[in-house]
């Protein structure tokens, strides 16, 4: 009785088929890059706003006042109070009667000195936005004491993601991938359509959250699917690959929003791409490998006669039965995880590098949003500057390892972020070089740990110690904002000082984890505890090899 891999390929592990499947899920990459970053773009704050004083827009209305003529009437007077205030959360307290008002002075009651003796008070009866609906900031007002509601925003998406990893990754392991799959496109659809024309901040939250949740069974099941179906050799290949798309979607992104100028028309772009997806339906069936744990040999074996015959192979009739070797864990728990000294390492330092990865890499793209200069331009820089990141993965872990890589690119984004802190505004292309170094850095970081954590751990626990670990990402997400955006306002590099300081211990930590380049996957919890052993008896025997030549 041959085992699946032994009859893929036969069936060809990297053919025609795989190549098309490969290709349609990619997309998916894509979509999920927009949900990701896509609050950079709408919740991006604008530049024009003020605190509207009480009856202002009934004598706007009655004078016939343009946006910039009631500005003139509120703002400077308020100037001559406090010379310092911007007018934007903070307001003269008075109130315009409007019988009595003047429209060409609506202030000439008021001497500059009795003016001056007028009590400010915080903004409470709304803003005025030049461009009203341009994003979900002038939408729902999160501006001066609300403003921390936009960060809010990304928190609880990250927190759908964190919920969806763990709801839809078992739903998929019980009732299929491909049927999840598509569930989760449909409802990250429709919640996108609700979030798009949500009636108030409550109803925006829940379906952002939601939002969240169908996007991550996205990704998710996408990203299983596609390494299901290929050949052991292959995967880390399209594991890679797949990655390049989502920065693909991270470039296509700020072209959106510049064609684009309203939140709600962002929103619906990058939304409605995902009914799309459920016409794969029709074209990429389930995973082989998914259908034989659940005892559906003969569905998994007409799959694998449908692939060979597209990849221009052929699998022998007499083929009737095909057996799993991977073997499962009925019920793993995290104590398994850190019940041996090695695992228990092993365990502590990937999770740590899965928080640190998602904090800094969310929190740099999110500060694009917020330093000024061309905000697509940048953006689109910034996503470039990812796909050398790959290529870098590609040429460096099977000729120096991973080890070493993992470390020097948190290193690496850690330095750049600590200089970019520091240097003055005056040069700001080098402060945009060094700022880009790190995104680089942190990219290439944020790759490798998927791929270590799944070399690190055995067969038996692989699945559920890399989703485990990798929740402590989402995590990273939730408190990224709320980090980045509250320090900013005290300082804006300091968030960059934060950064810089979790990135240098990762890179410092990852230095503890065995190298596995060139070693077979750890089949049991033994032979993860003998991989420092195997390492250093490895190390011995070379120098002594290299000595043996003196």
């Amino acid at each position: 009785m041959p085992s699946f891999d032994e009859v893929l390929k036969e069936a060809g592990e990297f053919g025609r088929f795989q190549k098309r499947v490969f290709f349609l899920l990619c997309q998916t990459g894509i979509t999920f890059s927009f949900l990701f970053v896509g609050v950079v773009f709408l919740g991006h704050t604008p530049e024009h706003y003020w605190c509207r004083i009480p009856g202002a827009a009934e004598l706007s209305e009655r004078c016939g006042w343009t946006l910039e003529e009631e500005q003139n009437y509120t703002v400077p007077a308020l100037n001559l109070v406090n010379g310092f205030s911007s007018g934007q959360c903070e307001r003269l307290d008075i109130e315009w009667n409007n019988t009595s008002v003047s429209c060409a002075n609506p202030l000439s009651r008021f001497t500059n000195r009795s003016l001056g003796s007028v009590p400010l008070t915080p903004c409470q009866d709304g803003w005025v936005y030049k461009q009203p609906h341009s994003t979900i900031i002038s939408e729902y007002n999160l501006v001066c004491a609300n403003a921390w509601m936009l960060d809010l925003t990304q928190a609880v998406l990250n927190l759908g993601f964190l919920t969806g990893a763990f709801t839809l990754g078992y739903a998929a392991d019980r009732y299929g991938r491909i049927r999840i799959y598509l569930y989760s496109c449909l409802g990250v659809g429709l919640c996108g359509l609700v979030v798009a024309f949500a009636p108030n901040f409550s109803i925006f939250l829940i379906f952002r959250f939601l939002q969240g949740v169908f996007g991550k069974g996205t990704w998710m099941t996408a990203y299983v699917i596609v390494t299901e179906i290929v050949g052991s050799d292959q995967r880390r290949i399209v594991g890679i690959v797949i990655q390049m798309f989502f920065t693909l979607g991270i470039m296509i992104l700020p072209g959106i929003a510049y064609l684009i100028p309203t939140w709600q028309g962002i929103q619906l772009a990058i939304t409605l791409p995902n009914f799309l997806f459920l016409l794969y339906y029709w074209a990429v069936p389930e995973s082989p490998r998914w259908l034989l744990t659940r005892k559906k040999g003969e569905k998994a074996l007409d799959i694998m006669h449908t692939i060979a015959k597209h990849n221009g192979k052929y699998i022998s009739p007499h083929y009737s039965e095909i057996t799993v070797t991977d073997e499962e864990v009925s019920n793993p728990s995290f104590l398994d995880l850190v019940r041996t000294p090695h695992m228990r390492k092993y365990t502590l330092i990937l999770m740590y590098a899965w928080f640190t990865s998602a904090l800094i890499y969310q929190g740099l793209v999110m500060r694009l949003g917020i330093i000024g200069g061309n905000l697509y331009l940048d953006f689109f820089i910034s996503g470039a500057v990812e796909l050398p990141a790959a290529l870098l993965i590609l040429l460096t872990i099977d000729r120096i390892g991973r080890r070493l890589p993992f470390a020097i690119s948190n290193i690496v984004a850690g330095v750049a972020c600590l200089i970019t802190a520091f240097l003055p505004e005056d040069i700001p292309w080098l402060k945009t070089t060094i700022a880009t170094l790190g995104r680089l850095g942190i990219t290439m970081a944020f790759e490798i740990v998927y791929l270590v954590n799944s070399e690190l751990y055995p067969t038996t626990l692989r699945n559920f110690g890399v989703s485990l670990c990798s929740s402590l990402c989402d995590l990273g997400g939730i408190i990224a904002p709320f980090l980045l955006f509250r320090l900013a306002a005290i300082w804006m590099e300091l968030p960059l000082i934060i950064f810089s300081i979790l990135a240098v211990i990762c890179g410092i930590l990852v230095l503890f984890l065995p190298e596995t380049k060139g070693i077979s996957l750890p089949e049991t919890v033994e032979d993860v505890e003998q991989l420092s052993s195997l390492q250093s008896k490895s190390r011995r025997k070379k120098k002594h090899q290299d000595t043996s030549y003196i």
